[in-house]
């Protein structure tokens, strides 16, 4: 285990890694699951509260997974038993996800305690591949060891969680703590010490899976929703509607998402390796909480939510937004360049967004509103085919 090399050729995602990423699916699939059933109960601080939580815990554990990986998967036995004790904390968190959402919807303490004993089994086996790698990678000993002592050292704190009773206001308070120094282990690692060697089109790669995962929930998302409308009316022009919204928003979604030649960017500036990072989990959120929204559409049609026509369009059209934004400004920032074309796709894609919430006020049917939401991933790939695409060639052939 001393370091792959970062500039490999044909690197791409191993067998190992695409079945790590099943467990992901459940993850995000729970997690998805409750806070649509908090979006119809129209508890939406306590869903927002518990879906963020959530979303962090998932993304990072896969990110530090995914980063550890390419720089250091060796693939021998020891290797692939530590990946398996990985898998089995991601299923753990799984299956508490369900108490952690209810314990906020119902108020006190924060039942977290199986969440994060899956979380820290998730981490503690990752801190054996680091002290592994420190052991056998002298040259990067540094790093290795300050990843080690960053996951240790939350891993303390949000072991205390369980055992220490706390109110939510206490809870969240150490959560941004702890959070705090989970992002900071990699910036030290990376920036003070001997960092490590990844691989940029590898990580790329990954990045893209894990979308396309999240995205497996606009899928879900739009089966229950036209599951409800055939159950509730029979073959409609509702359930045509729904069926045509959400199978297009998840596919625009999908086309947006790799318009961007994020490997090249990354692989010219490889200090912009944080913001690909960390800017991934709200948009990673996004992507999931977009087929929960689909989702409270479902219970919307079934007469099973609290939410009026123009909140369960809001369900939808908010973290697409998030998602659009999310995805300019982490092009920006690897590109390093802003222009007006791009603030005038952004202003499109969120006037086509407000303009559905407002026909929804107005009195248009929730399903022909989520057609219109459907439209706004069509903006951006529009303005592509227009000029984007010379643009971002270029843009790639001064990184290359």
């Amino acid at each position: 285990m001393v370091g792959r090399d970062p500039h490999e050729p044909h690197r791409t995602a191993t067998p190992l890694e695409l079945l790590f990423d099943l467990t992901f699916v459940v993850a995000f699939g729970i997690a998805a699951s409750q806070f649509a059933h908090l979006l119809a109960e129209d508890h939406l601080g306590a869903g927002l509260t518990g879906f963020a939580f959530a979303t962090f815990s998932i993304c990072w554990a896969w990110i530090n997974f995914s980063w550890f990986a390419s720089a250091y998967d060796t693939d021998d036995w020891v290797y692939r038993l530590l990946t398996m004790l990985q898998m089995v904390g991601v299923i753990v968190l799984a299956l508490g996800l369900p108490q952690m959402f209810a314990s906020l919807e119902h108020g006190g303490q924060v039942d977290n305690a199986v969440l994060v004993a899956g979380y820290v089994v998730m981490r503690i086996a990752l801190v054996a591949q680091w002290l592994r790698a420190a052991a056998q990678d002298p040259a990067r000993r540094s790093a290795c060891l300050t990843y080690a002592a960053a996951v240790t050292v939350a891993q303390i704190g949000w072991a205390a969680q369980i055992f220490i009773p706390t109110s939510a206001g206490v809870f969240f308070l150490c959560v941004v703590v702890l959070v705090a120094v989970e992002l900071s282990g990699p910036v030290v690692a990376e920036r003070r010490m001997s960092g490590t060697p990844w691989h940029a089109h590898h990580i790329v790669e990954r990045y893209g899976l894990l979308a396309i995962i999240a995205l497996g929930e606009g899928v879900v998302g739009t089966v229950a929703s036209i599951s409800a409308a055939v159950g509730a009316q029979g073959w409609s022009t509702d359930a045509v509607l729904v069926a045509v919204a959400g199978t297009g928003l998840t596919f625009g979604m999908w086309w947006v998402y790799f318009l961007v030649p994020h490997a090249d960017l990354l692989h010219a500036d490889r200090a912009a390796s944080f913001w690909f990072g960390y800017l991934h989990i709200p948009v990673f959120g996004a992507i999931v909480a977009t087929g929960a929204g689909l989702h409270a559409a479902a219970y919307f049609i079934e007469h099973h939510s609290k939410l009026s026509s123009v909140l369960t369009v809001a369900t939808v059209a908010v973290p697409v937004g998030v998602y659009h934004i999310g995805l300019y400004i982490l092009y920006a920032l690897l590109a390093r360049s802003v222009n007006a074309f791009h603030g005038s796709l952004v202003v499109g894609t969120v006037a086509v967004l407000v303009g559905a919430v407002w026909l929804a006020a107005g009195g248009l049917p929730m399903a022909v509103c989520l057609v219109i939401v459907t439209l706004a991933p069509v903006v951006t790939v529009l303005g592509y085919e227009a000029t984007g695409r010379r643009h971002l060639n270029a843009r790639a052939g001064e990184g290359a």
